[in-house]
């Protein structure tokens, strides 16, 4: 598969865990439109655009993720792996009393060269907040630990928290050709609508630190 037609895959794939995320499973597999002009979703505006303060370190090798902490907002999670469900929509992680993420696994893994995405919910239906229900109050510089299955760990930096509307989904900033390693973690936000939410959250994020 070229690298061109496994960006289109993959922004297709997830396109339909966004609409689904929340708690009700995916239904469409319609694509995002790309660009948009991104809202900051931290409190009082100002943009967070600019790149990690730490030297980025090189890439690594293939490990599957199996757990994600986030500090400064208490997330400790075991992952799931999220493929393709059979009407073609993305898999979403289970409505559970104990919510975790998903790795979605068409994206590199995590330290590996290219962006690595997990998404989770921000509320799982009738259980309440979900895993990533405080994603949007990350701040620049926040770290993020990504446990491998090889017994490694993937360290990253916040470098940008975005606000977007679903309809300006910006595919090519979220699963474009990147020169590093980067992580992509992503949600719903905003005002709801209907039985969803109006935007989604998106952090991005450099490998900042690497454990063998």
């Amino acid at each position: 598969m070229t690298s061109l037609s496994r960006r289109a895959f993959v922004a297709t794939a997830a396109a339909a865990l966004l609409v689904g995320c929340g708690g009700r499973p995916a239904t469409s597999s319609a694509q995002p439109k790309p660009g948009g002009t991104p809202a900051t979703a931290r409190p009082g505006g100002g943009s967070t655009a600019s790149p990690s303060a730490a030297k980025p370190v090189r890439a690594m090798a293939r490990s599957a993720p199996v757990g994600l902490r986030i500090p400064a907002i208490g997330v400790d999670t075991p992952l799931t792996r999220l493929g393709l469900a059979p009407d073609g929509g993305v898999q979403v992680p289970p409505v559970t009393a104990h919510d975790r993420a998903g790795w979605y696994r068409y994206s590199p893994t995590p330290g590996q060269k290219g962006p690595s995405v997990i998404l989770g919910h921000v509320t799982v239906g009738p259980y309440g907040d979900g895993v990533f229900r405080h994603l949007a109050r990350l701040r620049h510089g926040d770290r993020i630990v990504v446990r491998l299955e090889n017994g490694g760990s993937a360290g990253f930096t916040v470098d940008d928290v975005r606000t977007v509307a679903k309809a300006d989904f910006p595919s090519d900033a979220v699963y474009g050709d990147v020169d590093r390693p980067e992580l992509r973690l992503i949600t719903c936000g905003g005002p709801r609508s209907g039985s969803g939410y109006r935007d989604n959250v998106i952090v991005f994020a450099a490998l900042t630190s690497a454990s063998p």
